[in-house]
């Protein structure tokens, strides 16, 4: 970044006090300075280039501005911290946004370079998502303000992306699906698949008729286990120092 700053100032200087040796040393400065910028991304493994109005120059502004991009937790925060974000100035019935001056000035400068480039050129999907707010009514200041903002939630996926080191053909982070609850899982469905889908029938006493019907067997049964019942209740009895027996 310090060989685009001197070449910045000699660019400051009064045109006609430069030579033709002083333009070719301010051209050999900038080949110096671009190159170092170009190593300076590569080493750091972003993908910003990729996106269309991003050149070595904004992406290396955005990620100096930036810095981790692991503090932002969603794209939201991202957006009022670039001053992209407009803020809510509604009343009543009418909805309205105000432009926000707030926020880091020259990352937001980054972005407006990256809509202005967009709305310039057919064919790009800034241009087509700014002709789209056009025909619903926006100025041309309001259509590229929401054009920032959207740039700036594409922006912030693939500075995630890039942190993550999962980048899918979108730019935007890949997210791992979610797994099914245990109650889903192949082994209960096996379990519930083997119990028993009805209780057993209580097998009939053997002193049973078969032959008598369904009332006989009934009562049979009732009268087969009240001795059961009797004697569980005679046994729950509190035992008393006047009955011998109970000894």
């Amino acid at each position: 970044m310090g060989g685009h700053r001197a070449w910045l100032d000699l660019c400051c200087q009064d045109p006609a006090g430069l030579t033709l040796s002083d333009l070719e040393h301010i051209y050999q400065r900038k080949k110096a300075a671009d190159k170092e910028l170009r190593d300076l991304l590569q080493a750091t493994g972003t993908t910003l280039t990729t996106l269309y109005g991003i050149g070595p120059v904004i992406a290396g502004r955005i990620l100096a501005e930036t810095g981790d991009v692991a503090r932002f937790p969603s794209k939201d925060h991202f957006a009022s911290y670039n001053g992209t974000a407009p803020i809510d100035v509604s009343s009543g019935d009418q909805v309205r946004h105000r432009l926000s001056r707030a926020g880091n000035r020259r990352n937001c400068h980054a972005l407006h370079l990256m809509a202005v480039t967009q709305i310039r050129n057919p064919g790009t999907p800034g241009r087509m998502y700014y002709e789209r707010k056009r025909s619903e009514g926006k100025t041309p200041k309001e259509a590229l303000r929401c054009l920032k903002r959207r740039l700036s939630d594409l922006v912030y996926c693939q500075l995630i992306a890039d942190q993550r080191g999962t980048i899918d053909t979108c730019g935007s982070p890949t997210t791992p699906r979610r797994t099914r609850p245990a109650s889903t899982s192949p082994a209960n469905r096996s379990r519930r698949a083997a119990s028993p889908s009805r209780q057993a029938r209580r097998p009939a006493p053997k002193g049973s008729l078969h032959s008598t019907g369904k009332t006989t067997a009934s009562s049979a049964s009732r009268s087969s286990t009240r001795p059961v019942i009797f004697t569980m209740t005679f046994s729950r009895l509190p035992k008393s120092s006047n009955n011998p027996a109970a000894y």
